[in-house]
């Protein structure tokens, strides 16, 4: 292939990627817009994709009136609480699948992959029961705990300490490491591009459930940012400004995570493969 057609090639492929990439981005961008409209403006024929008399008094009303800095502050309760105990877990457990022999290790890890299989709701019922039975309902914990150990998130750490050899860790032993000390210090850093990915998923996991805080939160005092949007949406009318500001501003923490730690992994790669060669 001679260097102009793999020119050509690489330009085309990058355009369309551009393309897919805008297309994905039109309706994130449109609600983003349309936030700063005033009402008249929503549901003008024919519509405006930029506003024409930009205001961000629906942002101070969102903010203020509707306590949304409380739900906000819900939110990130849930989402960074049950995040880093779902990091710890879900790495000791991946570890300890990974690189400890123990009777019914195979098995157990094979159980723990057959319940990604099981609806949500099929589960829903018991674990609402245990709920209850610890006391846990109507509580953030109730909301935090139930979800923290998941079998994507083991599955992801075991594959990857798969591939730590065995020899680095027999190493560290005779060298008079302990256990902890050979987790906290070498598997954990050797794991940050998995656990950033995992960081991404779980925090967006939390961050956006909806069905299971409906279920354990009855106090409206304890409602998390999905739960006070779609307490926006009422039975005969719809607060649209107040709607959608309230959509941008759920938008962003999540914006933010995945900004900082998608940069960790593509470092992490980069460094990886400057190794390697």
């Amino acid at each position: 292939m001679t260097p102009k057609k793999t020119t050509k090639g690489m330009v085309a492929g990058n355009v369309i990627m551009w393309v897919v990439a805008l297309l994905f981005l039109f309706p994130a961008v449109w609600i983003v817009l349309c936030s700063f409209k005033p009402g008249n403006e929503l549901f003008s024929i024919p519509p405006t994709l930029f506003p024409k008399n930009p205001s961000f008094s629906s942002y101070l009303t969102t903010w203020q009136q509707n306590n949304f800095l409380h739900y906000f502050v819900n939110s990130m309760i849930v989402a960074v609480a049950s995040t880093l105990i779902t990091l710890l877990i879900n790495t000791m457990a991946g570890f300890a699948f990974a690189k400890y022999r123990f009777k019914g290790r195979d098995f157990i890890f094979m159980a723990l992959l057959t319940t990604m299989m099981l609806p949500t709701e099929v589960i829903m019922r018991p674990t609402f029961t245990v709920v209850s039975a610890l006391g846990l309902y109507n509580t953030l914990w109730g909301v935090i705990i139930p979800p923290i150990a998941t079998p994507t998130g083991i599955f992801l750490m075991r594959q990857y300490f798969m591939g730590v050899p065995d020899s680095l860790l027999e190493s560290a032993r005779i060298d008079g490491a302990g256990e902890v000390r050979i987790f906290a210090t070498m598997m954990v850093p050797l794991a940050k591009p998995v656990i950033s990915t995992l960081t991404i998923l779980s925090f967006m996991w939390r961050w956006n459930d909806y069905v299971w805080p409906m279920l354990v939160i009855s106090d409206q005092s304890k409602y998390t940012m999905q739960l006070a949007i779609a307490n926006l949406v009422g039975e005969l009318s719809i607060d649209w400004n107040t709607l959608l500001c309230a959509s941008v501003i759920s938008m962003v923490p999540m914006l933010i995570v995945f900004a900082l730690f998608q940069k960790q992994i593509i470092a992490s790669v980069m460094t990886s493969g400057l190794k390697e060669g």
